[in-house]
């Protein structure tokens, strides 16, 4: 078809075959004023033809990575670019009538493409059921297959597969296509299969994967990271293919695939979290470019996308393009061939010498084209036309990279930009690179309006500000708009009898069987349902993993084989840990799961939370919070939220309505599912309202025996003494010596001692003694199984977690962790230190820190580990503060929902009436620093040759300035390592002070550096030894003159040890500042001074 076209123009006469490598070309003839439609287009078709389709396998559509005849590798990235241009050129051929078979030909091109990668994918089944398990770097599938037999060519330790970016491009390509029209899944297996790759790509914010570059860190050593261009990717794959029929117009029920939305949520925190950084080594990379611009548009706030840009472009963009990343030796004449990866202070050989990489000069072009910004794709155009070659036929040929030679490097290190950079041989001798080819042929028709950004995005990835409110899909993430959403609730009452007497006091509520034949379902019931979904046997693909189904998730109606269900969320469900026993905390996570549905609810129907009233709820001092709390659904109000309280056969009109048809094809196998039940009891018969319960007493909580005393003696004597006692902590105790002498299956009486401790820890809770709750709880070595989501949602935000007691070793957490792994740690490094009951109050907190730094996160500012044995410790201190004189308060002995409050009210910024010492025992147990503290610690390094040591550890100078650069993560960290060997949280405190004073004054005094190195403790010594000298001068004088002096607070020295130091003001006369300075400023002028230029004191 293609031989019956008239030949393309040929280029003019002056333009020879190529010289030296060294010159690049100048563009000529490829743009012509007034040149018909058909014959640009059959310019471009015969540019696509040459530099992209002549190389696409004719066995299973992949293309290669490198195009000499002896390359057989396939990448799923690069293939995925070749599609798209392929399939950009058919758009604009659709545009006339005559296209003589072009647009079927580009169209299938892209068709045959996509189905190779997914050929290759399927072909790896089982690697994507064990990854759903176990999303490990040994389990995820291959990113590289040879490019004519779709065959593994690297094993997983010869190359760096996991590349959630790769999964997550080839996911929103797809949905992109079949959306333009095209038909590429053919049937239910291969249905099944994409809804299992968005089961793997779902978990994007917990897999740290090797990222777009291959390499994982920066450091290339074989590390993993989360990276934002992964998770970003991953959130817009899920975000387009969210309820997608992959059969198109044609499709059914059976080929929309389902995507978890609190997961897509999880993906979304995470991506703003991470943001303007790549990683934690990566402080920004040019692979952010196609996730916060085309293809993905991953970014809803403007100013978040404005701030990663900026950053991109003023740190990255160069002459010849942009670099990959700050210190990226890929390739350099520095890097050793010879090694796979780096040795520790390599990074700085590379500095300045990176490679140059034009195609992300084409991505600005883009992403110009699509925000309407002209003069950004002018400015790119320029920058971009001197640096691309033109083919013997007259096409432009985009260089991979431009390169700085051997005999430059020095030149250039000692003055960036200062050396010619030469390009890379792709584009000459028959090599092409494909991926910048295919990108520069889809702004070329952007450019020339062959083609508009709506044909290359036709499920609206990017929406202009003006048009987000009118864009109609099932599911919309676009723009930070406001989000007013009000929320619908049905309150349901357990039973009829609870009905009746909720009536009595104006809450209106149904109960299960008034609200038939809608059905209500707890959870883990849709949780079953689902593991039915894209189940496939010939393909040995299990359905969805069994994940809790989250806030957004129950804010649906279901349609289930035939059965309209509506779910309660997971805050109501019965948790086996103690914390459901405290009304107060239900309230709160309540108003939090609220607050949470109204940030993040995103679609076109309201969403329905539905209120489960037990009757346990209202017994005895619970039933006024709740009544409360009833009252403020009746207002319409809840913590700020708007709230609308109807009947569900009322609400559910106005719902978003998800229909689970995938049930029927395996219907014979499904087991019943168990709807919520009401409870049969006589409905005039009255509600139990025991005797409100105040919180038990001090006295009363307190156990009456000693366990040293009991750990020796007979068995007999304990079983006598636990049955006689009343005491429940006493009876947990004891129960606790017989079960670790005797084990669980010992018999007292009738019962074992399981049995035994679980009559006293559910006794303990309805009485509200919660050190006996708590003393029960450990050893049965309860757990609770939201702690594993509520510490992804603190690493999310940006944060690691520690667990272990204070003062001991902890272990930090910074990657997501299944729920049995959490529990081994918390009770291996609480457990032997004699702090069990601090196994479950760390639960408690970290469930807590959870759904505060989801609501206000803000309060964690400066506080880049969470360090949960600390909190602890400042809490302590927050009760010995309030205690004053008297003994404080035993921490154990508060209900959950007090612990909660007393974290807040730590937490919250100090209040200026207490002591300096109170305020630093506080901020230090916290690891609160501030604003700029890291990048002031780095900028001290790079004065200190020796490096810094503090409690005993060394900060070198080398390799960490080689190694790392300032504003990247992993420094950050690298101090907190370093601090957390400090013991006392006041003195951490004075060190973090120490730190900032010796930067202002390296700041103020450029000519100054330190010769040794800098012992942060001996500085310390000497500052309070000073201060010591002052002191006891002052002292002498009151005691001659007896006029005490009001400007200093008088502590003894000797007892308290540096108890006066610690409680005296940071700043002002004779603060802690001054002596710190004095200190530091000794020890710097015994160091070398730098000449400086403009010295005054210099004599020439």
């Amino acid at each position: 078809m293609a031989d019956s076209v008239a030949a393309p123009p040929r280029p003019h006469p002056e333009v020879l075959r190529l010289g030296s490598i060294y010159e690049p070309l100048k563009l000529s003839s490829l743009h012509r004023e007034d040149e018909p439609l058909w014959e640009k287009l059959d310019r471009y078709y015969n540019a696509v033809k040459t530099t992209i389709l002549n190389y696409q396998s004719p066995t299973t559509g992949l293309f290669p990575v490198k195009t000499c005849s002896e390359c057989k590798e396939a990448k799923v990235r690069d293939s995925l670019y070749c599609a798209a241009g392929a399939w950009a050129l058919a758009m604009a051929y659709r545009r006339i009538d005559d296209n003589m078979g072009r647009t079927h030909e580009l169209e299938h091109s892209a068709i045959k493409c996509m189905r190779g990668i997914l050929y290759c994918y399927m072909r790896q089944a089982d690697k994507v059921e064990q990854f759903k398990q176990d999303p490990s770097p040994s389990k995820c599938l291959h990113s590289v297959f040879d490019v004519d037999t779709g065959d593994e060519v690297h094993s997983y330790s010869d190359y760096h597969h996991l590349q959630i970016d790769a999964v997550s491009l080839f996911l929103l390509y797809l949905v992109e296509m079949i959306c333009s029209g095209l038909q590429i899944i053919y049937n239910t297996d291969e249905v099944s299969f994409i809804q299992n790759l968005v089961f793997c790509v779902e978990r994007a914010y917990r897999v740290p994967d090797y990222g777009m570059w291959e390499r994982g860190s920066k450091y290339n050593n074989g590390s993993t990271e989360l990276h934002s261009s992964s998770v970003g990717l991953a959130k817009a794959a899920l975000e387009a293919i969210n309820g997608f029929n992959l059969f198109g117009n044609q499709g059914c029920s059976w080929s929309v695939i389902f995507v978890d939305l609190d997961a897509h949520n999880r993906n979304r925190q995470t991506l703003c979290s991470l943001l303007p950084r790549e990683s934690r080594s990566h402080n920004t990379d040019a692979a952010l470019l196609p996730t916060i611009s085309y293809p993905a548009f991953a970014v809803d706030d403007d100013a978040l996308y404005s701030q990663t840009l900026d950053k991109i472009v003023r740190k990255l963009r160069g002459k010849y393009g942009f670099k990959r990343f700050i210190r990226d030796g890929y390739r350099t004449t520095n890097e050793d061939k010879d090694r796979r990866y780096y040795k520790p202070a390599e990074m700085k050989l590379f500095d300045g010498i990176e490679y140059e990489f034009p195609i992300f000069f084409i991505y600005m072009m883009i992403d110009g084209v699509f925000r309407g910004n002209k003069a950004q794709v002018k400015e790119y155009q320029e920058l971009l036309d001197p640096i691309i070659f033109q083919s013997y036929e007259g096409h432009a040929v985009v260089p991979k990279y431009y390169y700085v030679p051997a005999d430059f490097v020095e030149a250039e290190q000692n003055k960036h930009g200062s050396q010619k950079r030469f390009p890379s041989n792709s584009g000459r001798d028959g090599k092409v690179f494909l991926w910048g080819q295919a990108l520069y042929n889809i702004a070329k028709l952007l450019v020339d309006e062959l083609i508009s950004p709506k044909d290359i995005d036709p499920i609206h990835r990017y929406v202009p500000r003006q048009d987000q409110r009118n864009v109609s899909m099932r599911y919309s993430n676009q723009g930070p708009i406001v989000n007013d959403v009000v929320i619908h609730v049905a309150l349901i009452a357990e039973s009829q009898r609870l009905q009746v007497f909720l009536n009595t006091y104006g809450i209106q509520t149904q109960t299960p069987q008034q609200v038939e034949p809608i059905q209500i379902w707890p959870q883990k019931e849709l949780v079953k349902a689902y593991r039915f979904l894209a189940i496939n046997k010939k393909l040995g693909l299990s359905g969805r993993p069994e994940r809790p189904v989250g806030c957004i998730g129950t804010c649906k109606i279901y349609r289930i084989l035939g059965k309209t269900v509506v779910c309660y969320p997971i805050v109501f469900d019965l948790s086996d840990f103690y914390l459901s026993q405290d009304v107060m905390l239900l309230i709160d996570d309540i108003t939090n799961a609220l607050q949470f549905i109204k940030q993040c609810w995103k679609m076109q129907g309201r969403p329905l939370f539905l209120v489960l009233i037990r009757e346990d709820n209202i017994k005895g001092s619970r039933f006024n919070p709740v009544l409360d709390m009833l009252a403020s659904f009746k207002k319409g109000n809840i913590g700020g939220v708007k709230v609308h309280v109807d009947r569900l056969q009322t609400l559910i009109s106005g719902a978003v309505v998800e229909q689970l048809d995938f049930l029927r094809v395996n219907e014979a196998e499904i087991s019943e599912f168990k709807s919520f039940e009401e409870l049969e009891l006589p409905k005039h018969s009255k509600v139990k309202r025991q005797m409100s319960t105040p919180n038990a007493s001090d006295l009363e909580q307190q156990p009456e025996i000693s366990v040293e005393e009991w750990l020796d003696k007979p068995t007999n004597e304990i079983i006598q003494k636990f049955h006689d006692s009343n005491c429940l902590a006493s009876q947990a105790q004891l129960a606790g010596i017989l079960l670790r002498r005797e084990g669980p299956d010992f018999l007292t009486k009738d019962e074992n001692l399981m049995d035994e401790l679980e009559r006293i820890y559910r006794r303990a809770g309805s009485r509200k003694l919660w050190l006996a709750v708590r003393h029960a709880a450990v050893i049965m070595k309860k757990f609770a199984s939201s702690i594993a989501p509520h510490i992804t949602t603190i690493l999310v935000n940006g944060k690691q977690v520690t667990l272990g007691l204070f003062g001991h070793e902890e272990e930090v957490i910074s990657n997501p962790l299944s729920p049995g792994v959490i529990q081994g740690i918390i009770y291996s490094k609480c457990s032997p230190h004699g702090g069990e009951r601090e196994a479950v109050l760390q639960q408690e907190l970290v469930i807590h820190i959870g759904w505060i730094i989801s609501n206000n996160p803000e309060l964690f500012s400066g506080m880049l580990k969470i360090r949960v044995g600390w909190i602890v410790q400042a809490m302590k201190h927050e009760l010995k503060i309030r205690a004053g004189d008297m003994p404080p308060q035993d921490i154990y002995q508060l209900s959950p929902s007090d612990i909660k409050q007393l974290l807040l009210d730590v937490l919250q910024p100090q209040n200026t009436g207490r002591s300096w010492l109170n305020r630093r025992q506080i901020d230090g147990s916290l690891n609160r620093t501030p604003l700029g503290f890291y990048d002031r610690v780095w900028q001290i390094l790079e004065r200190t040759p020796n490096g810094i040591r503090v409690a005993g550890t060394h900060l070198p100078q080398q390799p960490t300035l080689s190694d790392m650069t300032m504003y990247e993560m992993n420094f950050s960290l690298l101090v907190e390592d370093k601090l957390k060997k400090i013991v006392l949280p006041e003195y951490r405190q004075i060190i973090v002070e120490l730190l900032m004073v010796v930067s202002i004054l390296l700041e103020r005094n450029p000519e100054l550096e330190f010769s040794d190195q800098v012992d942060l403790d001996i500085l310390v010594k000497e500052a309070f030894s000073d201060f010591q000298k002052d002191h006891s001068s002052l002292e002498g004088k009151e005691k001659q003159e007896c006029d005490p002096s009001p400007s200093l607070p008088l502590l003894p020295l000797s007892q308290d040890g540096m108890e006066a130091f610690y409680n005296t003001p940071p700043v002002g006369k004779r603060s802690t500042s001054s002596y710190l300075t004095k200190a530091v400023m000794i020890q710097l002028l015994q160091g070398d001074v730098k000449p400086c230029k403009d010295d005054p004191c210099s004599v020439s």
